[in-house]
């Protein structure tokens, strides 16, 4: 998630940064520029998707974590040199993948269209076309028009991007500083339907909860002992387990049903149940077509998260290095 200063009409939100909602995105930005740009994009999407059934989830948690760090600016991509440890070497990004699909797609409209398509409408894009892939059209509406950033440090992506442990007040104050509400968090949240969660995100909550040895009394008991026979102890940091069981590469509305069933894998997940106000809202959210019309309005949103346009930042050359 990244962070953006922007050449258009931004508002500021509770006191917290500017957030240009739209701002100067718009459709078919490259129309004139580069008119091939979301045919390539979509194209090389879909190839990648045929021989790779988990690349949705791994692109979403991309785009997501890029727009919460400097905003939407492709800054995720970048990295680390001698002098700086860029984002993409934090803790929370360590377990990001799908940065050769990013670059494959690049090197394929650099090839048409040179220094015209920024990196980060590419990851913007790639997330769609990604997760549509099973439904064969748009879930969500990508304004593009998006510039690179020049800035990544993995102490700001470590800052910025929300944990796994957090309780609901951390969760809401996270967001909000983004210019994103309640019901985006909770709407969002719903992502997890599809992906994996490494035992090492949740696996306190199996052995160790409070420091005393124990299990997350709001851990459904039966679903605990089976992520038990999944996570082994609390050094596992290499096992992955489904989000959604039984479900995890289908994007659909099962993570609200599992989440009041008590399966939410993270304590993060748990949270959404604390609170009346996110309650409500996930409880609507079961509906699967309420979801994909939310989830729609909550990523154009998130995808507007402090964007650079018009001359600010840059049109990166190649997505992993910053041009000047």
């Amino acid at each position: 998630m990244k962070i953006r200063f922007f050449l258009v009409a931004c508002v500021v939100l509770s006191g917290f940064l500017g957030v240009c909602q739209g701002g100067s995105l718009r459709k078919e930005f490259y129309r004139h520029s580069c008119p091939q740009a979301e045919d390539i994009i979509n194209n090389k999407i879909q190839q990648h998707v045929s021989a790779n059934p988990n690349l949705p989830a791994k692109l979403l948690r991309m785009h997501f974590h890029d727009c919460f760090v400097r905003g939407c600016d492709g800054s995720v991509l970048v990295n680390s040199t001698a002098s700086n440890s860029a984002e993409k070497d934090a803790i929370p990004n360590l377990t990001l993948s799908g940065f050769d699909v990013i670059d494959d797609i690049k090197a394929a409209v650099e090839a048409k269209c040179p220094k015209t398509v920024s990196c980060a409408d590419i990851v913007a894009l790639a997330a769609r076309d990604a997760v549509s892939v099973q439904f064969k059209k748009p879930m969500w509406e990508v304004l593009t028009g998006r510039r690179d950033g020049i800035v990544s440090k993995s102490s700001e992506a470590l800052a910025n991007i929300p944990p796994f442990f957090f309780n609901f007040t951390q969760l809401r104050a996270s967001f909000a500083s983004k210019g994103l509400d309640v019901h985006d968090l909770v709407v969002l949240s719903g992502a997890h339907t599809i992906g994996v969660g490494h035992c090492s995100s949740f696996s306190s909550r199996l052995y160790n909860f409070t420091g005393k040895g124990d299990q997350d009394p709001s851990l459904n008991p039966t679903y605990a002992a089976f992520l038990k026979t999944k996570c082994k102890s609390l050094s596992d940091t290499t096992t992955t387990v489904e989000m959604d069981p039984g479900s995890s590469t289908k994007f659909d509305s099962h993570y609200y049903p599992n989440l009041f069933q008590k399966k939410g894998l993270f304590q993060s997940d748990a949270a959404l149940l604390t609170k009346d106000v996110s309650i409500d809202i996930a409880k609507k959210l079961v509906d699967q077509n309420k979801f994909f019309t939310r989830f729609a309005h909550s990523m154009k949103r998130m995808g507007a998260i402090q964007v650079l346009t018009g001359s600010a930042g840059e049109i990166r050359i190649k997505c992993s290095v910053i041009n000047s």
